[in-house]
């Protein structure tokens, strides 16, 4: 499969700047870059069916060029609805290191494999070949005035005020716009300006939500390098089932961190296994597509064997276990598999396991330490939203300690597993 033919049959294929996608296939200059904010210190798996566009691209042999912004993260990209809290520099640096380190692993997870699970024209890449690039780097140490005069200087008001988030927030009802966040589509075309010039980068990977902000770059190489580049976009991943975004806009994020940076982004990877697990069976097969690297054929094998006994649940325990593979390794997601089988298994005794088995859990469970009360346990590690819901399952008898119903707020004094409801857990050690 080419890659003209895989990015439209997993779905990436947006609104861009290419008439016709088989282009792709035969450009000579396959350089790309993709970039993303230290908005926080998680992405979430919105951004994740981002970086495996970013990831079909590079097995195809294209040379990636992931950049952090240390310096959009010090202003923000412009919402719809409202002017960002700024984050501080010391927010920004953390953030900015942990995202790195969740770009890296993805790409190098799915964008460089072995040739048994690519087909056609695809291939191995280098793994050398991901340059991490932070735009923090080029911009310290601009001059305002030269900026103004080298970039300012080639956009219209009337350019910048036709922008869809400026129209939103300018417009009647809207909440006004500062003059930060409003320059902000500026600062992200020079970052492709200085990547043509440095790099010779010639290509911009985004969301779609992005496309209007990323063609800003494209006007300006057309008007100061006289060249032509392009920016490929990809559709924001809609819940078929729902229509809701995923994302963290939405209130329901799924964050790639399994265990908390600092500020509680994060989802364990036993909970990011179980929401894959649990997709209803009219999404999985638009989910595999997107965030798996099973082969068409492969795809569509186990779509057929699930719809023949879909009590099993083959297509939904495939995209569990794959797109946690991509996140947080092989070793983690047999784990979780594993561990999900041990847990939901109605003959398990929980009173069995061993001190050492239950610490080993806690690899892929959210933890709290040893004498903490029920109550606090089980708002700590996000079984219930507050005290007053935690209360409420007690009493009702919704809240199991080391397979015992607890019903009262009592101190948990010794190593347990904690279960609330049919399939939430954590670990007390």
């Amino acid at each position: 499969m080419k890659l003209s033919e895989e990015l439209i049959y997993r779905g990436f294929k947006a609104e861009n700047t290419i008439e016709n996608p088989e282009d792709l296939d035969t450009r000579e200059n396959k350089t790309f870059y993709w970039g993303a904010d230290p908005s926080a210190d998680s992405l979430t798996i919105g951004n994740l069916a981002a970086l495996m566009m970013c990831a079909c691209f590079v097995r195809h042999g294209w040379k990636p060029y992931l950049l952090v912004g240390g310096a959009t993260g010090q202003i923000g990209d412009p919402k719809e609805n409202g002017e960002r809290e700024l984050k501080t520099l010391d927010e920004v640096e953390h953030n900015k290191n942990c995202i790195r380190e969740q770009v890296e692993r993805v790409i190098n997870s799915a964008g460089y494999l072995t040739e048994d699970l690519v087909s056609g024209d695809a291939k191995k890449g280098d793994d050398e070949s991901l340059t991490m690039v932070d735009n923090y780097e080029w911009f310290k140490d601009i001059n305002y005035l030269s900026f103004l005069r080298e970039v300012g200087k080639n956009f219209s008001m009337t350019q910048l005020l036709d922008r869809q988030f400026v129209q939103n927030r300018i417009g009647e009802g809207g909440s006004g716009i500062s003059y930060a966040e409003f320059s902000y589509t500026l600062i992200q075309g020079y970052d492709f300006l200085h990547l043509y010039r440095e790099y010779g980068v010639a290509m911009q990977l985004c969301g779609a939500d992005q496309f209007g902000n990323c063609t800003t770059g494209m006007h300006l190489i057309k008007r100061l390098e006289n060249a032509e580049v392009d920016v490929w976009s990809t559709p924001l991943v809609i819940d078929p089932v729902t229509g809701r975004k995923f994302g963290k806009s939405e209130g329901n994020a799924i964050w790639l961190a399994g265990s908390d940076n600092g500020s509680g982004n994060y989802t364990s990877i036993f909970d990011f296994y179980q929401f894959w697990l649990n997709q209803p069976d009219e999404s999985v097969e638009y989910l595999l597509k997107i965030y798996t690297l099973i082969p068409s054929t492969g795809i569509e094998d186990l779509i057929m064997r699930h719809k023949e006994a879909p009590e099993k649940r083959l297509a939904q325990r495939a995209l569990a276990h794959e797109v946690t593979t991509v996140v947080h390794g092989r070793e983690a997601a047999d784990a979780v598999e594993s561990l999900t089988a041990t847990l939901f298994n109605r003959d398990t005794d929980f009173t069995e396991f061993t001190e050492d088995e239950i610490t080993e859990f806690a690899a892929y469970l959210p933890v709290v330490a040893k004498g903490t009360a029920l109550v606090d346990v089980l708002v700590a590690t996000g079984l219930a939203e507050s005290k007053k819901k935690a209360r409420e399952f007690i009493t009702q008898g919704a809240v199991s300690v080391n397979g015992v119903k607890v019903r009262e707020d009592v101190p948990i004094n010794q190593t347990a597993i904690v279960k609330k409801g049919k399939n939430k857990f954590a670990i007390v050690k």
